[in-house]
This record gives structure tokens, C-alpha cells and sequence, in this order.
């Protein structure tokens, strides 16, 4: 873990490097274990050297931010079926909204690892003076993000839904 100062808001402390470094034959859980400190910690940005690591990072945290967005524009489809058409049309996004959003809560939530996106920006990644000292050609940089008003949209947006399939079939059925 090294710091370097890239921005006025950020401490020398707040910057950590998963550098590729195979010294023993258990390198890669060396490695899987300096990146599980540096999110436990809160590092606000996370550059991860080993390609292998750096690219199931990223794969977890595109597939959090896919049951995300499923769940959001499943929820709001369903509310908006819901309230135009008299129908059940509505049912089928709203249940896929809830089951992606209890995965998310279940599964991702209160992972560490959420919290982080990948920075795909070149021209942010270029004003990061640690890249030049790097081994590997092609980093993973992780940025820590606030994620707790995504969490409460989907929520919201898959109770609303829930509740207006609930209403609709209630509705249908009486």
C-alpha cells in the first residue's frame, strides 16, 4: 500500500496500491488480502496492479451495478404500467425489480466493494501521478463513491412497484 497526493482533497493516506509482486507461491491471496484492508478502510481510490484481481474487481462490481439498474428501470416500467393500464402488465417488472433489488440488498449492500466504481475516465486516470510508476500496463483504479442515495432509489422505486403490483392484482382479483 503506498499514498501519493493527487487532488487538494486527498490525503497522502488515501490512495493505496495493490502492487504485482509474486515474492511466494500464495502471492494472489497476499494480494486478495491487500485489497480486502484497503476497502475495509475506505481508501478513497484503489489501484490494483494484478490483472487477474483487478478484472473479478471489476466484474463484481458491474454485475452490482447491473442488478442496480435492472431493478431501477424494471421498477419504474412497472409503475408506469401500472398507473396507465388496467391491467397486470405491470406484475412482471415489479417482480423483477424486487428480486434484483433483494439480491442487491442481500448479496452486494454490505459488501465493501460496493461502494467503489471502476474510473474509466482517461483524463481523470492522467491526472493520477502514481500511474507512472506502475508494473502493469493496465491497472484497475477503484474509486470510492457514496452509494447510499442509489441504494434508497431502488428501494424506493422496487416498494412502489411492489406495491402498485400488489394493488393492481388486488384490484383484478376482488
Amino acid at each position: 500500500m503506498a499514498g501519493d497526493e493527487t487532488d487538494s482533497d486527498l490525503k497522502p493516506s488515501s490512495v493505496a496500491i495493490i502492487r504485482e509482486v509474486y515474492d511466494s507461491e500464495n502471492a494472489h491471496i497476499k494480494f486478495e488480502m491487500e485489497l480486502e484492508r484497503a476497502l475495509e478502510a475506505g481508501v478513497s481510490i484503489i489501484v490494483i496492479e494484478p490483472e487477474a484481481l483487478g478484472e473479478d474487481t471489476a466484474r463484481w462490481i458491474y454485475v452490482g451495478n447491473l442488478l442496480h439498474k435492472v431493478s431501477l428501470y424494471s421498477g419504474i416500467s412497472s409503475i408506469a404500467s401500472g398507473l396507465t393500464w388496467s391491467s397486470l402488465a405491470c406484475t412482471p417488472f415489479g417482480i423483477i425489480s424486487v428480486l434484483c433489488a433483494g439480491c442487491y440488498t442481500l448479496s452486494w449492500q454490505w459488501d465493501p466493494c460496493c461502494k467503489y466504481q471502476v474510473e474509466k475516465n482517461r483524463h481523470r486516470l492522467s491526472t493520477l501521478p502514481m500511474l507512472s510508476d506502475l508494473t502493469s500496463a493496465t491497472p484497475v483504479v477503484l474509486v470510492r463513491t457514496d452509494n447510499k442515495q442509489k441504494i434508497i432509489l431502488h428501494s424506493t422505486v422496487s416498494i412502489a412497484a411492489a406495491a402498485i403490483c400488489l394493488w393492481r392484482l388486488y384490484n383484478t382479483f376482488k
